[in-house]
């Protein structure tokens, strides 16, 4: 009679392990982890868009919103199991690597350069639209410019600009706060000075800040997006399905049009243009 109890426990100690590994998998197929920049978080895009897509294929997506430069970091590690971030030569190099399965574009929007109202330094009636002029003018007379300073994909245009413009920037003018995007709008609302944003980012703070945009509308200033499935062979975590499934559906046409919809009834314009192929 004790062997049969011992027997029976034991079978049933089994089956409950066996039940809850699989209530385990099923979970973690559930779910997957997005890491993206902090300027898709900050700009609200992210909590527009995400509930439909959470709603309609019971996936939660835990968003990590980062500079592009670790998100990209994450997926080298096995982090995270999908990217979308804004640096495109890092993200085509991080697939060639075979870190990333492929890169897709998503959506663009652009940076500018926004700084006072009053405008010290009268960048906006002498370079409107010349982001190369309006730096070295800044570099010139040291006023004060906030960098991201954290790696990120904003901060990679910032100096891939100053670069352009033949200009090393350095000094106490010059700083470099190393964070995300709102923490630095707020920092140059702060400091009174000038600063590199995206443009989402930037209107949906707007009313928060005394910071105007000062130069717009140079080339130098597109912003594109993409979205990277990170190769499964990094980690036995990655949520490769789950990751696949994301990525269709964020270059579907219904979510493309979603996407160009964000921002039309407040701003009166899309914080984020779809430009999915």
């Amino acid at each position: 009679m004790k062997k049969f109890l011992v027997l029976t426990l034991s079978a049933i100690l089994i089956l409950t392990m066996l039940v809850g590994c699989g209530q385990s998998g099923e979970e973690e197929s559930k779910r997957i982890i997005l890491s993206t920049t902090t300027s898709t978080q900050d700009s609200g895009l992210l909590d527009y868009i995400l509930p439909e897509f959470e709603e309609k294929t019971g996936i939660e997506v835990d968003v990590i919103a980062v500079g592009t430069g670790k998100a990209l970091q994450m997926g080298k590690d096995g982090e995270a199991d999908i990217l979308l971030v804004h640096a495109k030569a890092s993200e085509e190099e991080f697939v060639a690597e075979g870190h990333g399965l492929e890169r897709r574009d998503v959506m663009y929007n652009d940076f500018v350069l926004v700084g006072p109202g009053e405008d010290p330094l009268k960048l906006k009636e002498n370079t409107p639209n010349n982001i190369l002029e309006g730096l070295k003018t800044i570099a010139e007379n040291e006023f004060t410019f906030v960098s991201r300073g954290d790696d990120s994909g904003t901060h990679k245009k910032e100096l891939s600009i100053w670069k352009e413009a033949n200009i090393e920037p350095e000094g106490e003018w010059y700083l470099e706060a190393g964070a995300g995007m709102g923490d630095v709008l707020k920092m140059a609302d702060e400091k009174q000075g000038y600063t590199i944003t995206d443009r989402a980012t930037y209107l949906n703070m707007m009313d928060t800040l005394e910071l105007e945009v000062i130069i717009e509308g140079d080339a130098n200033l597109f912003n594109q997006y993409g979205i990277i499935p990170v190769n499964p062979e990094k980690s036995d975590k990655i949520n490769a399905e789950g990751a696949k499934e994301f990525m269709e559906w964020l270059l579907s046409d219904e979510t493309q049009e979603l996407i160009g919809e964000y921002g039309v009834e407040e701003f009166g314009m899309p914080l984020f243009v779809p430009n999915a192929k």
